[in-house]
């Protein structure tokens, strides 16, 4: 007889046979009515699941987190039937939901079929038929043989190879799951039906090619999201306006920040106001890093295999590292810096009393991305971090990472950003290291965000293999959530590149390493950055800052001079000195989110002074340039 612990601690005992949905009515026709999936031990399984012996149970409804999650994934799943029934043969190959609530699917239209952005309103009409249809899903548990040949019957030729990428990782069990004529190999679980579905929306298509791989099949992208409330899809489809008025790769040539082109896939053209950006945020950082007391280093571009290997990134990374040869050596561009840091380290003997070491560098790193994975400057082959690497003891790893938060605090505060997510990512399944190591590493960043009083969430499982993480996100100022700064404990690499110190016993030590990085790669930081300003910068951070406008050319040398003061006050200025009416230039430096106009005519050269425009304040008055000069300046200060 089934017995579920309720999240009460009360027991409930059901008859033999019982399923989820059966303890879920045995409670409440209400929570029956609500519920969605349900958690079975902590794992989430579907209504139907049949029950045996004793397990803790909670039903999960359309309030919680993961009931979103699923309801998206099913919806995906509605999205391939309607293809189906609308283009006939699709193929299809994953659907799965990402990190900001979208979900996709990857499929292969019938030859001579094209999806267009203008037909996503006729595939939303075909899901929202079978929808109200209310069509329950399904499951069926199978052997490998038995998923291969389902799906083959289905005529579904990319399954063969997914499952046996599957086997690859050393799974064995799979699962069919159906609703009406559509089949897809999944592990669930899904919604109990269609009908579940509530408010969804297809937002996109694009491009894409199995497995990443170019050299494989074309396949069609179609992007959607989906809530349980419309109110909730409707303020999703708002944001998404903003974001495409947003749009880093719109406004980064318009501005005249940066552009790309072909010839170089996946890297940036900067401009001389992008790189002005760019030299802004890094010389800042760089600020910061020194009075943290951080060194900062340079490492180089390419190194010889041997090390790579050594690291174990060369079987792991290889197939994104580029690669070259020379003289019978076999060289690739780094793809991350953390294993020539170790080298710096290496140089001559340390002693515990060196510890802790930070190294800092601006690393150039280059990662030979699929084509269908790049974005704008937000996914790049070529990138720059704002790397470090804390070489320490494990007993400095709490006070370590309580300096990295609040540092990175004052960051983000600094750039705009002030609500701040943390998760706490914890060992996984195959990882290195002891059971105790891992105790206190992970202890240590929990007490260290407990001493701070910084919430955070839990990520089971979710650390990397040589150690746990925490991770930063980020809210921008349309509430997207952009993950940024990381700090994750090693004790792998150091001990596999030879890191020593000689300790107070006077033996020798492996030091732990602290890989951390606040705003990780500057092209990805100064993506967001762009769309979460939408191009008009504070003052401390725009490009030009001042621009000078002449009403007329017999004016030009008084702006001229106004220029020169205001350079040398050490401003970012320009002029306008062009034979064009004032009306047009105002307009014109509006376009370019300049943060202020000063305009000089007649009046302002006879009084020395300048007329004071802000970009979105309208007219400030007339001052001298010497009282805008040092107003700037402590505008700039405060940031």
């Amino acid at each position: 007889m089934p017995i579920a612990i309720l999240p009460d601690g009360s027991k409930r005992e059901l008859p033999d046979g019982s399923s989820v949905a059966d303890l879920a009515l045995s409670i409440g026709k209400g929570l029956a009515r609500a519920a969605v999936v349900a958690r079975v031990d902590e794992r989430l399984v579907d209504l139907s699941t049949q029950l045996t012996g004793e397990h803790r149970i909670s039903i999960v409804t359309d309030k919680d987190p993961d009931a979103l999650y699923v309801m998206r994934h099913s919806t995906a799943h509605v999205m391939a039937q309607a293809l189906r029934r609308l283009y006939g043969n699709v193929q299809y190959t994953y659907g799965p939901v990402l990190d900001d609530g979208r979900f996709y699917y990857d499929v292969q239209l019938p030859e001579g079929s094209k999806l267009t952005p203008d037909e996503l309103p006729k595939v939303e009409a075909e899901m929202q038929k079978i929808i109200d249809a209310d069509i329950p899903f399904s499951r069926e548990n199978c052997s490998v043989d038995s998923a291969r040949q389902t799906l083959r019957n289905e005529g579904q030729r990319f399954k063969d190879e997914l499952i046996d990428e599957i086997l690859a990782k050393g799974e064995s069990n799979f699962s069919i799951y159906r609703q009406g004529e559509f089949t897809d190999l999944c592990r669930g679980p899904h919604v109990p039906s269609t009908g579940k579905i509530k408010s969804f929306k297809l937002l996109s298509v694009a491009g894409a090619y199995f497995q990443g791989d170019a050299s494989r099949d074309q396949l069609t992208r179609i992007y959607g999201i989906a809530f349980f409330d419309k109110k909730q899809l409707d303020a999703y489809t708002t944001q998404i306006e903003e974001a495409r008025k947003r749009d880093h790769r719109v406004l980064g040539p318009q501005l005249q920040l940066f552009h790309q082109q072909p010839e170089a896939p996946g890297t940036v053209f900067w401009h001389d106001k992008g790189w002005t950006l760019w030299r802004t945020i890094e010389n800042y950082i760089r600020e910061k890093l020194r009075k943290a007391g951080y060194i900062e280093v340079k490492t180089p571009q390419i190194v010889d295999r041997i090390l790579w290997e050594k690291s174990g990134h060369w079987e792991k990374y290889s197939e994104l590292m580029f690669v070259t040869e020379s003289e019978k050596h076999t060289f690739a561009l780094k793809p991350m810096n953390c294993p020539c840091h170790i080298q710096i380290f290496n140089q001559g003997t340390k002693s515990y009393r060196d510890l802790p070491l930070r190294m800092a560098e601006f690393g150039s790193c280059h990662r030979n991305e699929p084509g269908g994975t790049l974005h704008g400057i937000m996914r790049v082959r070529a990138f720059t971090q704002d790397d470090a690497h804390i070489f320490c003891t494990e007993d400095q790893i709490e006070s370590e990472v309580v300096a990295f938060n609040k540092l990175l605090v004052e960051v983000y505060k600094d750039l705009g950003f002030t609500e701040i997510k943390v998760k706490l990512s914890t060992r996984p399944e195959k990882r290195v290291g002891s059971d105790a190591s891992w105790d206190k590493a992970e202890k240590a960043l929990a007490v260290a965000m407990d001493h701070i009083g910084v919430a955070y969430e839990l990520q089971p499982g979710e650390g990397a293999f040589y150690g746990p993480k925490l991770e930063y996100q980020v809210a921008d100022a349309i509430g997207r959530l952009w993950q940024l700064g990381t700090i994750q404990v090693d004790f792998n690499l150091p001990e596999r590149l030879g890191a020593r110190y000689v300790g107070e016993d006077n033996a020798e030590h492996t030091p732990v390493m602290l890989h951390r990085a606040i705003l990780g790669s500057l092209e990805r930081f100064l993506g967001i950055l762009i769309e979460n300003y939408s191009g008009a910068f504070p003052l401390w951070l725009a490009p030009e800052q001042v621009r000078i406008l002449s009403i007329s050319e017999k004016f030009n040398d008084y702006a001229t001079k106004v220029a020169d003061e205001l350079l040398t006050a050490g401003l970012r200025v320009e002029t306008d000195l062009r034979a064009d009416k004032i009306g047009y230039k105002i307009r014109e430096a509006t376009l370019a989110k300049v943060p202020y106009m000063l305009i000089v005519g007649e009046k302002e050269v006879a009084e020395g002074k300048v007329a004071v425009r802000h970009r979105t304040e309208g007219d400030k008055g007339a001052v001298s340039s010497s009282d805008f000069a040092a107003m700037a300046r402590q505008e700039i200060q405060r940031r």
